[in-house]
């Protein structure tokens, strides 16, 4: 239909095994352009198991009831869904050397790499996406520096900008503030803010209900592989739902 919102992830009835262990179960979901979203849960809901799922790492079990789209597709390319779906995980701090030109790191992005510009050739129209998106993170200011003189807030914004040097249609962040202290959390909940003002398309993925963006509406909460709740944040966000996904008693201010 004409005006439909077209969707980026769509599945169907799935299961997913990670080893031996059952990750996803009896598992469906659709998330469209033009919505942003967060993904709740504790340490083993399926969160990363979500996320590598997204991002087309692992498929679903084979069975004739399981459908899985990625943009409408149900068989892609990594390489096309590394530009099609920027990511950020905070363990991507640590593939960078210490040596490396900030710029340089976000430039490694278009080639899949980590670092390691110095061997590789980059045009003017590519040097000038990195400046973008270095400009929109409020972190040009950074371009020439090396990445370890960086603070954690800094390297943050950093590998943001590196996800968006593709102008992915969707970005996708994966417990943005892990290892950051209080104000860059801030911060960072701010840039977030700011990208959400801007119309992007937005998935946050975390274990902490306090990240969340006031500007983020979907809240998706995640227990044992399954889809707990899935809704507005104002009907999903209730202390008698947390307690129950947390397992202790919350209150919600």
């Amino acid at each position: 239909m004409s005006g439909s919102p077209h969707p980026i992830f769509e599945i169907i009835n799935a299961r997913v095994w990670r080893g031996e262990t059952l990750a996803l179960q009896d598992f469906s979901l659709r998330l469209d352009h033009g919505e942003s979203v967060a993904i709740l849960g504790p340490n083993g809901a399926g969160k990363s198991s979500f996320l590598k799922l997204l991002t087309g790492e692992v498929r679903p079990e084979a069975d004739p009831a399981t459908h899985c789209y990625l943009f409408g597709e149900d068989r892609w390319s990594l390489e096309e869904l590394r530009h099609r779906i920027g990511v950020v995980m905070p363990e991507e701090v640590e593939r960078f050397s210490s040596y490396e030109i900030t710029r340089d790191a976000v430039l490694s992005s278009l080639r899949g790499a980590y670092g390691r510009t110095r061997e590789m050739r980059f045009s003017q129209a590519d040097k000038q996406r990195a400046d973008r998106a270095m400009k929109l993170l409020g972190v040009i200011h950074l371009a020439d520096r090396e990445f370890g003189t960086l603070s954690s807030g800094e390297r943050r914004r950093i590998l943001i900008a590196r996800a968006l040097v593709h102008e992915p249609e969707v970005l996708v962040l994966d417990e943005p503030s892990t290892a950051l202290d209080f104000s860059a959390a801030l911060q960072l909940t701010g840039t977030l803010r700011s990208l959400l003002g801007l119309g992007r398309d937005l998935l946050l993925v975390t274990h902490h209900p306090g990240e969340i963006p006031p500007e983020m509406q979907r809240v998706i909460l995640l227990r044992n592989g399954r889809i707990f709740a899935d809704g507005k944040k104002q009907d999903i966000l209730t202390s008698a739902r947390l307690s129950d996904l947390y397992q202790v008693d919350l209150r919600v201010g």
